[in-house]
């Protein structure tokens, strides 16, 4: 029973640290660092893009493995800086298996920032990429509008969970398309570019990208290319939102003011 506690406990930290983005060498060397704890000559770990592997083995005795599939991932950098700090007191001592379980469980259930945080960092990030692509001030004010938008429809998309490319698509069409309207019918002095191109930097996928990039320079070429093959689809689903945004507004107004 301990040595199942252990590997469950190895798992979890495993699991959050891959579904929150972290690279698979490092899942893999926490993973590894706390299976040290246990008295069987054989402990392996073998983590891929979508799943990961635990196997306790000893000739004496019989093997134990786990396998968990991670079918969501995203970007935590909090979460992966908790699980390497319970690791590292877990190793150490200072923490026993079961207290190590129930601090990954609180770290697995726990959310940083409130929705409306997270909205209001889509707002603010829209509208601080307007001046880094030449807005003036009314472009700032009109893309933060934008942003609003993106995060609405960011938030309707999760509460209807359907697949990342659709919620990625409908999110670039809403905001390629609201700021067509907006340069058309209430600011037509606003720089229409600015407004779509500063909304779309928080879609697109450039962790994932160089998530997927390192793994590969670490040979783990499985995940490397599963990660790569993730960020070209979203970058897809942002070209595809956005394209389809200009073109519904050309077939409804003709274009631009």
């Amino acid at each position: 029973m301990e040595e199942k506690l252990l590997l469950e406990t190895v798992v979890l930290a495993g699991k959050i640290m891959l579904a929150s983005g972290s690279e698979v060498y490092r899942v893999e060397d926490t993973m590894r660092y706390m299976l040290k704890q246990s008295d069987y000559p054989m402990a392996e770990p073998v983590v891929f893009a979508t799943g990961l592997f635990v196997s306790l083995d000893d000739p004496e005795r019989d093997s134990i493995t786990i396998a968990r599939r991670i079918p969501a991932r995203s970007t935590n950098v909090n979460r992966i800086c908790l699980v390497n700090d319970i690791s590292r007191r877990f190793c150490s001592g200072k923490l026993t298996a079961e207290e190590a379980y129930a601090e990954l469980k609180n770290v697995e259930s726990s959310m940083q920032y409130s929705n409306f945080m997270k909205a209001l960092g889509i707002v603010g990030v829209s509208a601080s990429f307007a001046p880094i692509f030449g807005g003036n001030v009314l472009d700032f004010f009109t893309t933060a509008i934008v942003g609003v938008i993106l995060a609405l429809s960011d938030s309707l998309m999760k509460r209807l969970r359907l697949n990342d490319f659709c919620m990625t698509a409908f999110c670039a069409f809403m905001v390629a398309f609201s700021a067509m309207v907006i340069q058309k019918f209430i600011f037509p002095a606003c720089n229409a570019d600015v407004m779509i191109i500063s909304p779309i930097m928080t879609l697109v996928p450039g962790v994932a990208f160089t998530t997927a990039v390192r793994d590969t320079l670490n040979g783990d070429y499985g995940a490397g290319s599963a990660r790569m093959l993730e960020a070209i689809v979203v970058a897809l689903a942002v070209a595809a939102g956005v394209g389809f945004g200009l073109v519904l507004f050309e077939f409804l107004w003709g274009g631009a003011a």
